[in-house]
């Protein structure tokens, strides 16, 4: 055991049950069922991280009642069909040692009629924050109904072979919502005081101890939601969760952040600190005698966690984000192998990212995520036939199948025009507050010299020195480049932008890697609305400079909404003065200036400006592939990642790692 963890690997009773260390796999919507049955998706998703050490896992929320279903993956609700699905699923991770814990949950007035096609069921009629809708302020008989909903929906965990279950209140949830007074205006025995407004919480609760029995372990989720007035703060929570600790009905409260009114703090990006929860948790740690504490939200390392532990801040920490990049972060850790840990980017982009748009999550930097079934997980087969592999390019797509093949066995060589690792994914970790991403190209360096592939830097390949290699296989990764056109896809009558030719011209790339020589006031064009463009002008104010952006989109970082990173991107740049033209385009770059075209009414207005910078679509850089692809050679070739086609980070690890598993 690493000598540096001294509280996080201290087993922890609770209730009938003993937890091996400190370090959870908290709830979070994977958004993998399929008819609403858990299937071997869940199966491979939940054993992998079992495996990987976590002490308890928390299975995604179960809808307790028709009017809560809130995704396409959600599970059946009031329906015996799930158990056996479960009990699979439990079975296997417990025979990993993990103890198993589902969520149950109701999301009140903040549901989604486009899947549960009903009214959203509400303390007091309020409107739901997660769309247009309003909601339905529910009878006493109805509340009478939801009670039993949640009883009868623990017991069916229990039966399915959970060690108990954790009852949602966090976010302004059903729970939340009759605990706040704001979206709490009844006038019956279940508003006013707290102890009318704790009286469904708390009668849910006896109702799963007195149906469950006393080994079976109740938790509750909540949340620190300190910037509206509205919302219960630390101390009027804490006088909550100590109502319901005098009589002993919960055996744990985990803390998380942000809420339906703030959904930005849920899944907290780079814009936000580490140790989010930490400030609520420690508040109720000192309010409670029976309770045990968690702390979730941005806890990212296990060195984290342990000081949290250590400090009396928590008894607990749920890591999510980490165990999803690297499901096997706490075996890693009690190892000794802290540098073999894949480090979380809190990037968002596959987990809430793919989530958000209601698919199944997974992984920028770990695309097994949610296909360990198919995969085998983050463990690799050795190969039966031990290769020579060249690989051209180190990029995230040549770096991801370079580590995997070797990983499996084959001999790889690993050529890069450039000193460093990461193609143009190490620029986007040159942007303020990404440097997440230099890491991860660090960790990509201690792992490809411990499998000891034969890296080289400075080392351009062409047709040529692919003979000379006489490698077995050859895997291009050589990425993509701009297109140095300035074509709008918003005005495709134009295949260039005219005035490109002209000085002060540069592309995103050029400007990160500082090869651009820019003046005082830069015009940057964003066609994508990504990190590619935003995370510029997040650099460029950093730098100084002053910035307008203009955007063919309604609103700037467009893109970034499915990561809930864009209004916090957005409130830094407009408090810093920067200015937005939306749903604009550039006819002419005249040297000194931009005429911008508005889409919505075809004004044109000249924009002053010393430089442009632009963050248009690229171009695949396949000469070499297309050149080998001609010729009559027996060599297997292949191209992955952006030299296929320009895209995002994600689909260049996917390849990199189904390539990889493929040789």
């Amino acid at each position: 055991m690493d000598s540096r963890y001294l509280h996080l690997f201290k087993p922890m009773t609770l209730r009938h049950k003993v937890l091996r260390n400190r370090i959870t796999f908290g709830a979070h919507t994977a958004n993998m069922a399929e008819n609403g049955l858990p299937g071997d998706r869940h199966l491979g998703y939940y054993l992998e991280r079992a495996m990987g050490g976590a002490a308890m896992i928390v299975v995604e929320p179960m809808p307790v009642h028709q009017t809560g279903v809130l995704t396409r993956g959600n599970f059946r609700h009031s329906d015996d069909a799930v158990i056996p699905y479960f009990r699979r699923i439990t079975d296997a991770c417990h025979e990993q040692g993990t103890v198993m814990i589902q969520q149950l949950y109701h999301v009140g007035q903040h549901g989604d009629a486009d899947n549960s096609y009903s009214p959203n069921w509400s303390a007091s009629g309020m409107p739901s924050y997660h769309d247009s809708d309003g909601s339905h302020a529910m009878t006493g008989r109805e509340i009478e109904e939801l009670i039993s909903g949640f009883i009868q929906a623990a017991v069916r965990c229990q039966k399915a072979g959970f060690d108990g279950v954790e009852l949602w209140a966090a976010y302004h949830a059903l729970l939340d919502q009759f605990w706040t007074p704001w979206s709490n205006r009844r006038d019956d025995k279940w508003g006013g005081s707290l102890e009318n407004r704790t009286r469904l919480s708390r009668e849910i609760c006896a109702g799963i101890r007195k149906a469950c029995g006393e080994d079976f372990i109740i938790g509750m989720a909540v949340n620190d939601e300190p910037d509206f007035d509205v919302t219960l703060g630390r101390e009027a929570l804490a006088e909550v969760i100590a109502r319901h600790d005098q009589d002993e009905l919960v055996d744990y409260v985990t803390c998380g952040t942000g809420s339906y009114l703030d959904f930005y703090k849920l899944m907290p990006t780079v814009f936000y600190p580490d140790n989010l929860g930490v400030e609520l948790s420690e508040i109720l740690k000192s309010s409670v005698s029976f309770a045990r504490i968690q702390a979730e939200s941005h806890i990212r390392t296990p060195d984290n966690a342990d000081y949290v532990i250590g400090s009396g801040q928590a008894d607990l920490v749920s890591i999510v984000r980490g165990q999803i990049a690297d499901p096997h972060l706490v075996n890693k850790a009690r190892e000794g192998r802290s540098e073999d840990i894949r480090g979380c980017l809190s990037c968002n982009q596959m987990c809430w990212g793919r989530r958000s748009r209601d698919y199944w999550i997974s992984c920028l930097i770990n695309p097994s995520a949610g296909r360990e079934f198919e995969w085998g997980g983050d463990r690799f087969i050795p190969t039966d036939k031990v290769r020579n592999i060249l690989v051209v390019g180190a990029g995230p797509a040549g770096l991801e199948c370079a580590r995997v093949a070797a990983e499996r066995g084959h001999q790889v060589t690993l050529c890069e025009a450039s000193g460093e690792l990461g193609g143009q994914f190490r620029l986007a970790g040159k942007q303020p507050r990404r440097a997440q991403i230099l890491e991860l190209m660090e960790w990509y360096a201690v792992q490809l010299e411990k499998l000891q592939v034969d890296l080289r830097y400075y080392s351009p390949v062409d047709v040529d020195d692919i003979q000379v290699f006489k490698s077995e296989v050859v895997v291009l990764a050589t990425g993509s480049q701009p297109a140095g056109t300035g074509y709008q896809k918003a005005l495709p009558q134009f295949e260039t932008l005219a005035g490109i030719d002209k000085t002060n011209v540069w592309s995103v790339e050029e400007v990160m890697s500082k090869s651009a020589r820019l003046g005082k006031h830069v015009l940057l064009l964003d066609e994508g609305g990504n990190w590619r463009g935003c995370g510029t002008a997040l650099y460029l104010l950093e730098q100084r400079y002053q910035l307008t952006i203009v955007t063919p989109d309604p609103v700037v970082g467009k893109e970034l909404a499915r990561t809930a990173a864009d209004f916090p991107l957005r409130k830094k740049l407009k408090a810093a003065g920067v200015r937005f033209m939306v749903e604009s385009a550039i006819t002419e770059w005249t040297g000194s200036g931009a005429k911008v075209l508005s889409l919505l009414d075809g004004s044109v207005q000249l924009v002053e400006a010393d430089t442009l910078v632009l963050a248009t679509t690229n171009q695949a850089e396949d000469s070499v592939y297309r050149e080998l692809s001609e010729m009559d050679s027996d060599l297997e070739i292949h191209s992955i990642g952006d030299c296929v086609a320009s895209r995002q980070a994600p689909y260049a690890f996917y390849e990199g790692r189904k390539f990889g598993l493929a040789l």
